[in-house]
């Protein structure tokens, strides 16, 4: 269990004893006899006498009520030496309805008693209470309270109150740490909110970034139908040496193919061929020609069908490489292809053929 500090810093214990209402010179005298006892660690009579004394003053004017209010918070802080802040909790929280016009020290009870109330797992009321209390506090509310309560929310799984609070956290914050990026991350997944998720991980990506965090905004971006960005990034770590097994080569193509940058996936796939990193099989040339395909550019795109073709020997291929050449203007190349479609037994390529001799361009 943690034994919770003074509650009451002894260099304020004057001024807080002379605070109005005016308390009587006696009582001065016993809350500072208290007091020093209290630093001497004999928290159980401390609990005891101003117990007593609190539970006296409690119904009489003003200046009792007050006093009895300094000796509950006497006996919050022996209870919390003790090892009892659910008690000691208690204490302030009687503390700060006996504190009538000290509204400054019962704001100071109410952080306090927060506090205690964490300490001793009573998170929701520890929650609402620091929450009053920052609401009280309006923008002279200190960051590091803000991002504790998100943090205490977060961890209750209250996510929607967490987010409103991250929100006020991020506004107060000029730059975000590292915690509180990780923090403002899983709240904006818990909540769905994955625009805002990516930003938080983009602005936290760097080149020393390790694989799970480049996987993490890939997957993010994807998520918030921003395939290029995923592309991009996955890009990046694969340059960066971040992501460097097989399958990650391969996702980076897949990312690059559905990312609109075709152009970059068959690239990648020429180089790899050329090194022998990859196989040269039908299943690398298909990708390799549907990636020239849909970048547009014709020239390598029927290379790389024609290169399919001839590796599969299939007639089917033929026909596509064909086909592909007669929508590009290519008619020498079409009939070529289509032709050796039909001697392949493609059952469409007589079709393709006679549609070529139709053509306009066939015939001048």
């Amino acid at each position: 269990m943690r034994v919770w500090g003074c509650i009451c810093l002894i260099g304020l214990w004057a001024s807080l004893a002379h605070a109005s209402p005016a308390l009587p010179g006696d009582i001065i005298d016993d809350l500072n006899r208290l007091q020093t006892q209290l630093r001497d660690a004999q928290y159980a009579s401390v609990v005891t006498q101003a117990t007593q004394q609190a539970t006296r003053l409690q119904t009489g004017n003003a200046a009792d009520r007050w006093a009895s209010a300094l000796y509950q918070q006497l006996a919050a802080n022996a209870l919390a030496r003790q090892g009892q802040p659910g008690d000691a909790a208690n204490r302030l929280a009687q503390a700060r309805e006996l504190a009538e016009g000290e509204q400054a020290q019962a704001a100071r009870w109410l952080r306090e008693e927060a506090s205690l109330r964490r300490t001793a797992g009573q998170t929701t009321q520890a929650s609402n209470l620091l929450a009053e209390w920052l609401e009280s506090q309006g923008t002279a509310a200190p960051a590091a309270d803000t991002w504790k309560l998100t943090r205490w929310l977060a961890d209750d799984q209250r996510w929607q109150e967490a987010a409103d609070w991250l929100e006020r956290s991020l506004s107060q914050t000029a730059e975000p740490d590292a915690t509180q990026r990780r923090l403002a991350l899983v709240i904006y997944q818990r909540t769905q909110q994955t625009d805002q998720a990516l930003d938080v991980l983009l602005g936290g990506l760097d080149e020393g970034s390790d694989a799970t965090h480049w996987r993490q905004a890939a997957g993010l971006a994807q998520r918030a139908g921003q395939p290029g960005i995923a592309a991009a990034l996955w890009d990046t770590a694969w340059r960066l040496g971040r992501l460097d097994e097989d399958e990650d080569r391969w996702q980076l193509i897949n990312l690059h193919m559905a990312g609109g940058t075709p152009a970059r996936a068959a690239e990648y796939l020429e180089r790899w061929l050329e090194a022998g990193d990859i196989v040269r099989d039908e299943t690398t040339l298909r990708l390799l020609a549907n990636a020239w395909h849909q970048a547009r550019d014709k020239s390598r795109a029927l290379d790389a069908w024609r290169a399919l073709a001839t590796l599969s020997k299939e007639g089917s291929d033929w026909r596509q490489y064909g086909q592909l050449a007669f929508a590009w203007g290519q008619d020498e190349r079409a009939e070529k292809a289509l032709s050796r479609a039909q001697s392949l037994g493609d059952d469409q390529a007589a079709e393709w053929l006679a549609t070529l001799e139709q053509s306009p361009r066939h015939s001048l």
